[in-house]
């Protein structure tokens, strides 16, 4: 091969090795870097990076915390540390995290994330025999880097807020077997029949999914339900919402716009196609306003799916 065939065989070569990887990464599609200082300054929280999987993860454990299972005394290193992990997710930003609550924390940190952009994908317990009562919300988003980094820091100021705090446990005086509430002005505000069953009365709403290609419905659990007791000036209500995933969010809103309160996020089935999330709530008040409170949460479930609605 001559100098010159040779010179222009090096520089196809280079080229190759330079713009193969620049094209690759065109074809992908342009990925956002972490800003970690930003991040770390954003959420008030010191972080660690997973180089294999480019995560950044900030925590805070939950040292406040005088925690005891089944009487072992726990200690954050076993599972009782908050956390967020960011990871690009092309020209966005996903974040990811589990927040350690106790009872009286989890709706006023629920509706900080919510307000903030922040969804809340979970509400369970981890443990049993636990005391005090630890929950753990699981929460989500994709966005801007410091939008969602603001959002969490927020989430763990309100955290720390709310820590420690001695508050009285909620109670309202509502007697349920001398439930005297008019069930009429319910059945008129949510538009579906209401039931006695036993001394209070209950709105049933059926949904569908199959399970293992068969039909599973209203009679199988798959549906929302409320359960309203006491006065009209004094009452209580309890519930389930049985939604698709895309619903859970409107829901969610909707229920802590009116006061109510979350109790739990979490499934009941698996391998169900479409897949069903099942909420649980609590609230007190006058019986109409809690109506109100369970209809608006209804509309913002058949807002998020219209189409569906026909067959679900």
């Amino acid at each position: 091969m001559n100098t010159r065939r040779y010179s222009q065989a090096v520089v196809l070569a280079l080229c190759t090795f330079l713009v193969g990887p620049v094209a690759a990464k065109q074809k992908q599609g342009h990925s956002v870097d972490l800003d970690i200082a930003k991040i770390e300054q954003l959420t008030g929280l010191k972080g660690t990076l997973d180089k294999a999987e480019n995560v950044f993860k900030v925590s805070q454990p939950r040292s406040d915390l005088n925690v005891t299972v089944a009487g072992v005394k726990m200690i954050p290193a076993m599972g009782l540390t908050s956390w967020a992990a960011f990871k690009p997710a092309g020209r966005q930003v996903m974040v990811m995290g589990d927040l350690v609550l106790q009872e009286d924390q989890i709706n006023p940190v629920l509706s900080t994330a919510l307000d903030n952009g922040i969804e809340v994908t979970a509400l369970h317990n981890h443990f049993l025999w636990d005391t005090p009562k630890v929950m753990f919300m699981h929460i989500g988003g994709t966005g801007d880097s410091e939008k969602l980094a603001i959002a969490v820091g927020r989430l763990f100021e309100a955290i720390q807020s709310t820590a420690g705090s001695k508050s009285a446990v909620p109670s309202a005086s509502v007697d349920a077997v001398k439930t005297s509430l008019d069930p009429k002005a319910i059945e008129s505000i949510i538009g579906a029949p209401v039931e006695k069953t036993g001394d209070v009365y209950k709105v049933t709403i059926g949904r569908t999914t199959k399970m293992a290609g068969h039909e599973a419905g209203k009679a199988m659990g798959v549906n929302t339900w409320a359960v309203f007791a006491g006065s009209n000036e004094q009452a209580s209500v309890d519930g389930d919402f049985a939604m698709r995933e895309s619903e859970l969010q409107g829901v969610l809103k909707a229920l802590r716009t009116a006061g109510i309160n979350i109790t739990a996020i979490h499934n009941h089935m698996s391998g169900e196609t479409p897949s069903i999330v099942f909420l649980h709530y609590w609230g007190t008040g006058p019986a109409n306003d809690l109506a109100k409170g369970v209809k608006s949460a209804l509309d913002a479930q058949k807002a998020a799916t219209p189409k569906a609605r026909k067959k679900t």
